[in-house]
């Protein structure tokens, strides 16, 4: 039997069924015993088929001879035979037996075969009481910190806003209804007059089998069996379909069409529909724009208003007519609607750039604190912290610095173009454009994109040129790395001279290529970044993606509110959330918890412990000694506490374990891992003397929390995204307002003292590149061992700032940013930038706030000397002294007994410390500290800047080996960044040192 006959009365056999008997509708039959019945049931559907072809006005025996004389009346002169190779003679025959009632002896029909093909497409049908409680994915729209529309997050073909039936206007039901199946009250899911009409369009033009489907058939369609153009699709989806007219009710169903469709621009049911089109809510469509909606079911591409305003006007004007026809509308109506302009709301793109992470970890704490299994399960609103601006210059900032250092120590590598728009263009039917004479439109802002003006014509003039076909080209395509801040460039011209790119404006700009030099092809898409973008003439550096990572995020102190996180260099290439699901090692960042806890134990900030090599014994007797060490291997002498916190100093922080805090190293270990666990950095606490150092990794956000306790004196705050849930107008979730919980194994006193260390810290320590913001920033730098991890936490008044820069090492492998790459050369940069990127985003610039006045009862400001920590009479440095008693505890020498002599000397720069170098031209301030660079004119907060990428050779990057005469750090051995590193001597880290227990 010929396979299109078999598939044809498959599907005349499911038709009868629905039409004849949709209570009894059977979807298995035996091949051998109920052949019979099929074939009566065929019969019945002829029959019932042939009362429909007479209202149509069809004289379906006439039809049928005529195809018999002359085939080509129905099919085309170039077609003998019809659909795919069905023999019109099979038909006729086929006709006589089922529609006559004969029994021809030649007849194709083959029960049996009918039947297989039927039981296998019917296997495994959906449901139809699915679609009965079926919930539609909706878009969850997501409100920043400040109320303000900032993102929405729906799953693929799930951009909708779910709205019941009766909030939809009658005026909008009946366009919709007349437009796409105008007896839908009167069918029962199958509509026998439309399915007849589609077959006999068949038979004129073979091919894509017409629909001929109803309201109800498309919700089947697009919500249950799928869209394939097939037999076996078109037999389920009237199956489905006439289940779902007996358990829904006409509007029910309705409900699920006009929710489930898609209209184009993106959105999904006609509430998202109208809002991208009109904005405004289906509620208030006129007449014109509801016709509009109502034709674009048919083809949302083909009639596509911003592309093919003709073509949609055109849609528009038959479904007024329709409506008019039906008398939904009046013709006053018809022909007021008819004439008015499309009325489209600019286009408004539903691609952001930014906040992936943060959307990520929004959706995380909304199945949490919400209990919403997913944000796209339905249509919510989620208020949420986030800084929109601040966001995405933390994203930049991020990336910039990632890039800049890869840049700057020749890691960076090229691999290739982001995409090439070669074949778009050759679709667009572009030939290459010349250069010079390529577009040069002034951009205007379009639903947040910038668009090139569109051509206009003066009387007398010629239109305005079109955009350049790689510039369309451009427009079209779906970057790959969507939330990279660097601009795309097209390269256009690879000649001899600088390259030639084009930018999404229209512009063309001289690309310097640099790593990419030799290797960029025509029309390769590029990022790149501006030198000068006011400049007459444009030049740009190419920008390549880095295969370091960093993760950022601001904290709002008081409150715990993030204001912005980023998770990682770029979410489309990783959606790891470094901030909240990693955990690193902090290096140095932990330090201050070892300092406040000794301020608690009563040491001041001017307490002397000696700078010198020590050694811890065994904890319990188990195990080895520790012997840290500093960054260049030695020490300074007795300084104070202060120093040995803003300078990073290892041997003095292991040294407060011996009786700066308790009376034996254990005890002082216990107080501190005590003290970390009530801040809730760690859910335990790994009690080994590294712990100090900051051995035990940590999470970016328990960190960031530690902090802005240090800047509320003592009171942690909860970090949180999640303002509030909403569904259609109801309180699904609300964060009730929380006041930051006190850390109370340390007072107010110690926690000021120790912020004001870290203002320090900031001043003329490790971080001093930021010393010109330092009235209103403390923190601290940090970086593991080996140079693994390089951090910066700090804090003003109002945020917390941290900040991370290294390799991930899911592959059991740890990769050394390289010497020299520290906290304080690689994260506090990328912190300058968010600082002041914060302070342009709404929050406030403030000194660092004094002592609360329950701190300042208790604290007495004398001037010391800053170096010797001895009181002076007059002038030096006005340190904070706990008072006991109303008297100042006097403990300078708690530690370092005054007959001890001590070795007086500028400290050494320590690992922390970054923009300085040996043989720097220097002067020292009051505190004996470098203040002068050998390059004044470079900006402490950019020092990589643009400078160009160097060659990856040992002597470029400063290594020392033997018989080098590198000058660049003179007696030390620096690690190269290949893996085919000469033997040396296990360097240590600058500032996380745990001797020689290979366990460490």
């Amino acid at each position: 039997m010929n396979i299109i006959l078999i598939k044809l009365f498959a599907t005349a056999l499911t038709l009868s069924q629905v039409t004849t008997r949709p209570d009894a509708l059977k979807t298995q039959f035996d091949p051998i015993a109920d052949k019979a019945q099929v074939v009566q049931i065929l019969r019945d559907g002829c029959a019932h088929m042939r009362k429909s072809f007479d209202i149509e006005d069809i004289n379906l025996d006439e039809l049928i001879s005529t195809a018999m004389e002359d085939p080509s009346a129905i099919a085309g002169a170039s077609a003998p035979k019809l659909l795919h190779g069905l023999d019109i003679g099979e038909l006729n025959t086929s006709y006589r037996q089922f529609c006559k009632g004969e029994n021809p002896k030649d007849s194709p029909f083959d029960a049996a075969e009918v039947i297989d093909f039927y039981n296998k497409a019917v296997a495994d049908l959906p449901s139809a009481q699915d679609l009965k409680d079926r919930k539609l994915p909706g878009a969850s729209l997501i409100l920043d910190g400040a109320g303000k529309r900032y993102a929405e997050a729906f799953e693929a073909n799930g951009r909708r806003l779910t709205v019941p039936i009766s909030e939809v206007p009658a005026m909008v039901q009946k366009a919709f209804v007349a437009a796409e199946d105008k007896r839908f009250e009167t069918h029962h899911g199958i509509d026998e007059r439309g399915v007849i009409r589609a077959f006999i369009g068949n038979l004129a033009s073979p091919g894509r089998p017409a629909g001929g489907s109803t309201i109800t058939q498309q919700v089947v369609k697009n919500l249950s069996v799928g869209d394939d153009v097939t037999y076996e699709r078109k037999i389920r989806e009237m199956i489905v379909a006439s289940r779902l007219e007996q358990i829904l009710a006409k509007p029910q169903i309705l409900e699920l069409y006009l929710n489930g469709i898609y209209l184009g621009r993106g959105s999904y049911g006609i509430e998202m529909a109208a809002r991208s089109y009109f904005g405004k809510s289906v509620g208030q469509l006129t007449v014109p724009e509801a016709a509009l909606l109502g034709g674009m079911p048919k083809g949302p591409n083909f009639y596509n208003p911003d592309k093919y305003p003709d073509r949609a006007k055109e849609r528009r004007a038959y479904v007024l007519a329709r409506m008019k026809d039906e008398g939904v509308i009046t013709d006053a109506q018809l022909s007021e609607a008819a004439n008015v302009p499309l009325g489209l709301k600019p286009i408004e793109t539903t691609r952001r750039d930014s906040g992936f992470y943060f959307v990520d970890h929004l959706a995380r704490e909304a199945r949490t604190f919400a209990g919403i299994d997913s944000l796209t399960s339905a249509s919510h609103v989620v208020r949420s912290t986030i800084n929109a601006g601040l966001q995405t210059a933390v994203e930049s900032a991020l990336q910039d610095g990632l890039a800049n250092y890869e840049r700057s120590t020749g890691r960076q590598r090229y691999d290739g173009p982001e995409f090439n728009l070669a074949d778009s263009i050759a679709k667009l039917g572009g030939a290459t454009p010349a250069v010079e004479g390529s577009v040069q439109s002034v951009p205007l802002v379009v639903g947040g994109e910038a668009k090139p003006k569109p051509p206009t014509t003066v009387a007398g003039s010629k239109p305005a040129p079109q955009k350049p076909v790689w510039q369309r080209a451009l427009e079209s395509a779906r970057p790959v790395l969507y939330d990279v801040h660097w601009p795309l460039a097209v390269v256009l011209d690879t000649g001899r001279g600088a390259v030639k790119a084009g930018l999404a404006d229209g512009r063309i700009v001289s690309l310097d290529p640099g790593i990419a030099k030799g290797r960029l092809q025509t029309y390769d898409v590029v990022r790149v970044k501006l030198r000068d973008a006011k400049a007459k003439v444009l030049r740009a550096d190419i920008r390549v993606r880095p295969s370091v990572q960093g993760a950022a995020m601001v904290l709002e102190n008081r409150t715990g509110r993030i204001l912005a996180m980023d998770g990682g260099f770029s979410y489309p290439l990783s959606q790891l959330n470094r901030v909240t699901q990693t955990v690193r090692q902090p290096g140095s960042t932990l330090k201050p918890l070892t300092y406040l806890a000794a301020l608690n134990a009563g040491l001041q900030p001017n307490t002397l412990v000696m700078d010198a090599s020590v050694t811890l014994p065994p904890i319990g007797g188990v195990g080895q000694s520790w012997s840290p060490k500093n960054y260049d291997g030695g020490g300074s002498g007795a300084t104070t506490l202060r120093r040995g916190l803003e300078f990073s100093k290892n041997l003095v922080t292991a040294r407060l374990l011996q009786g700066g805090i308790a009376d034996t190293p254990p005890a002082s270990l216990t107080r501190i891992c005590d003290l970390a666990l009530e801040a809730q950095l760690y859910a335990e606490c790994e009690r080994y003397y590294p712990f100090v150092l900051g051995s035990q990794p940590v999470r970016m956000v328990d960190l960031a929390a530690f902090y802005a306790a240090v800047a509320n004196e003592g009171a942690r705050p909860a970090p949180y995204a999640l303002e509030a849930v909403e569904r259609d107008g109801k309180v699904l979730y609300k964060r009730e307002p929380k006041e930051p919980v006190r850390i109370g194994s340390a007072d107010k006193v110690a926690f000021y003292q120790l912020k004001t260390m870290l203002q320090g810290v900031t001043n003329h320590g490790t971080a001093a590149a930021l010393a010109r913001f330092s009235g209103s920033i403390a923190g601290k730098t940090g970086t593991s061992e080996n140079e693994n991890d390089a951090w910066f936490a700090g804090f003003t008044n109002e945020i917390t700032i941290v900040v991370w820069v290294g390799y991930d090492n899911a592959d059991g492998t740890r990769r050394t940013l390289g010497r020299g790459q520290t906290g304080g050369h690689l994260s506090v940069p990328i912190a300058g930038t968010i600082l002041q990127a914060a302070w342009a985003n709404g929050v406030a610039r403030t000194n660092l706030a004094p002592p609360s006045p329950e701190a300042k009862r208790s604290l007495a400001d004398l001037p010391i000397d800053p170096r010797s920590g001895e009181r002076v009479s007059g002038g030096g440095f006005l340190e904070h002294f706990r008072l006991s008693d109303g008297r100042m505890a006097d403990t300078q020498y708690r530690l370092l007994p005054r007959e001890v002599q001590t070795a007086m000397r500028p400290d050494s720069e320590d690992g922390d410390i970054g923009g300085l170098d040996d043989g720097a031209d220097t002067a020292g301030d009051v505190f004996g500290n470098l203040t002068t660079r050998r390059t004044p004119e470079a900006d402490p907060l950019d020092p990589f800047g643009e400078r160009q990428a160097q060659p990856r050779s040992r002597r470029a990057q400063g290594d020392v080996y033997e018989g080098s005469r590198s000058q660049a750090w003179p007696g030390t051995q620096r690690s190269p960044f290949g893996d085919d590193e000469p033997p040396r001597a296990r360097r240590r880290d600058p500032d996380y040192l745990f001797g020689d227990d290979p366990r460490y």
